[in-house]
């Protein structure tokens, strides 16, 4: 029988060119290939990505290298900014196992939420290119083991950006748990040493992250490539939403008469939901997340319907609550510990005292925010958040049954308070 791990340790043969041209229209836009030098079986070659999403699938990294485009008074973002197409030795601190495809974008798709949360310590722990666990810290390490924990789960192996330099704070949490990549502009003194002792631990220093909130506003060409060989090319979301001024007041018009929301949230609300909504330009749509005091709580992903995310996240919020109190008391997974109690080699009051922590927090849900990236189309949704407890909502509004969803957060008990982003943030 061939040895199936050999798939995932093997470099893959690619034939892309060293340079690619788009033209559009009279402007044209040159890229080069990013390689690295690496030793391969004890000889020094020349490399690009490991694989592409899957091994045995060719790809390849293209890095901006010449040309400027303005389409409609929208100047899109120039060459010798690159972030994490710019990568080149010095920047790899340590390749652990050889980068592939799934391993950088994830870089590029935590900086893509990071970008609008630079203002304090931040990270962002990702899987698949959507966060597992987003947070804000009094410093770096605090930021990686908030945002880590908010789904322990998901984030093993996982891809952990940083917005701050990684402290020894980071560094040790992160030396106990496994994850795949480490993102950050800077690592302090030591640091490196103790992440390195994790021989496949892939360590990237990117300078630029420093400079991250500058491409908040920058736009940049989005491609979506069809089977047919067609191509569907959009420009880069930008979000209007910076402050909580930003927000719009959550209203509708009914029969000539205007329903507006009983409650305006309060500030540590309203700096959740603008913290949530950074979030949210991140997710794969259908997405329906919960944050509190700076960190997510649970991200509902991917779905077709946005009661269904709503209820997911709920349900993944419990889980993941449960998994962490288990882990922090017993130092166990919460399904190891089950399996335990099903054997009869654990007292089932252990578990059973971990259900009942959980059920009284509602998840962790209980007083947290609820951000949608499109409007409720029914108020459903909203009342999936309403009954685990959350306090404020924030939603792009436009739904016929905008009067419906403002209702609901007036019926509650306490009252719910809800803004508008007037803005959709649908990401696929």
């Amino acid at each position: 029988m061939a040895d199936l791990k050999q798939a995932y340790r093997t470099i893959v043969a690619e034939h892309f060119p060293e340079e690619m041209t788009i033209q559009l229209g009279e402007a044209r836009l040159v890229y080069r290939k990013r390689t690295w030098r690496i030793e391969d079986e004890g000889t020094e070659v020349v490399r690009g990505l490991r694989y592409g999403e899957n091994p045995g699938q060719e790809a390849a990294l293209y890095e901006l290298v010449n040309g400027n485009l303005a389409l409609g008074g929208c100047r899109y973002i120039e060459p010798g900014q690159g972030l994490v197409s710019a990568l080149d030795e010095s920047m790899l601190l340590q390749f652990g196992k050889h980068p592939g495809k799934i391993n950088l974008t994830d870089i590029d798709a935590g900086l893509n939420i990071l970008k609008h949360l630079m203002d304090r310590p931040a990270a962002a722990v990702m899987k698949h290119n959507n966060p597992s666990g987003v947070a804000r810290g009094g410093s770096a390490g605090d930021a990686v083991r908030r945002a880590f924990m908010a789904d322990r789960l998901a984030a093993m192996g996982g891809c952990v950006v940083v917005n701050r330099a990684v402290d020894r704070e980071a560094a040790e949490f992160l030396k106990e748990h496994f994850v795949e990549v480490v993102a950050a502009p800077a690592y302090e003194a030591g640091c490196v040493d103790l992440l390195a002792a994790n021989k496949n631990l892939r360590i990237v220093e990117i300078p630029r992250i420093d400079r991250l909130a500058e491409y908040a506003e920058a736009r940049f060409l989005d491609f979506k490539s069809l089977i047919d060989g067609g191509v569907v090319v959009q420009q880069s979301a930008v979000s209007r939403i910076r402050t909580a001024a930003d927000f719009l007041p959550a209203e509708a018009k009914s029969k000539g008469e205007v329903i507006g929301c009983a409650r305006k949230p309060a500030a540590g609300e309203l700096d959740d939901l603008v913290f949530g909504w950074c979030i949210e330009l991140g997710v794969t749509s259908n997405s329906v997340l919960f944050v509190k005091d700076g960190v997510t709580v649970a991200i509902g992903t991917g779905e077709q319907d946005r009661v269904g995310c709503a209820e997911i996240a709920v349900q993944k919020a419990y889980t993941k609550h449960a998994d962490r109190i288990c882990f922090e008391r017993h130092r166990k997974p919460y399904n190891e510990l089950l399996l335990e109690v099903d054997k009869g080699v654990r007292d089932a009051a252990e578990k059973a005292a971990i259900d009942t922590e959980t059920a009284a927090a509602k998840g962790g849900l209980a007083g947290s925010r609820m951000v949608s990236d499109g409007f409720f189309p029914f108020r459903d949704g909203v009342d999936v958040g309403i009954r685990q407890g959350v306090t404020a909502i924030a939603q792009p509004g436009g739904s016929i049954r905008d009067r419906e969803v403002i209702e609901a957060c007036n019926e509650a008990k306490p009252p719910v308070a809800m803004v508008f982003t007037g803005q959709r943030a649908f990401k696929h």
